[in-house]
């Protein structure tokens, strides 16, 4: 990036505005791409996690904080400067999923989940990938709905809906 700005530079300095433009356009579409990267990063956390609790049918405190952080991330992330919109619209999530994230996910997965017991290959066949899409897309959608100040207290209260989710919130996990 240190290039593009110092070839930005020198555009404005000799008065090649086009060329200037042109690299803002190219800066402006690294930064997006970077923040896409960061938002799949935390979706395949997201999913590792849910991954592990459809299996062990249980959740830990830190398979919570996980989950809480990154739909924290994701909203922080997702809203782009102008706070009107977003880099990921809601009905975007399913096919980034499905398209981009899913499988790096199970195969991450398959290193935690019952402390490696399945490979990667074993995990995608016995997941279940439609409850687990639908389950991070009830995370997903939250993000759009709460302010950063409420997210976490509607997360705790949705991850006592998974299983393991009651035992969790009384302590017994």
């Amino acid at each position: 990036m240190t290039q593009e700005l110092t070839d930005l530079r020198n555009s404005i300095l000799q008065g090649r505005y086009a060329d200037a433009l042109a690299i803002v356009d190219e800066l402006e579409g690294m930064s997006k791409q970077a923040i896409l990267r960061n938002i799949k990063s935390y979706v395949n956390i997201l999913l590792i996690h849910l991954i592990k609790n459809q299996l062990e049918q249980r959740l830990t405190n830190s398979w919570v904080a996980s989950i809480r952080n990154s739909i924290r991330e994701i909203k922080k992330l997702n809203i782009k400067d102008n706070h009107k919109s977003y880099y990921v619209n809601q009905g975007e999530w399913e096919t980034l999923i499905e398209e981009e994230v899913i499988e790096d996910a199970i195969a991450d997965a398959s290193l935690e989940v019952m402390n490696g017991k399945y490979s990667q290959f074993q995990l995608a066949e016995i997941i279940d990938r439609t409850k687990l899409i639908e389950n991070a897309l009830q995370f997903l959608i939250l993000t759009y709905s709460y302010s950063a100040k409420e997210l976490p207290a509607i997360v705790a209260e949705s991850l006592t809906k998974l299983s393991g989710g009651e035992d969790w919130k009384a302590g017994r996990w």
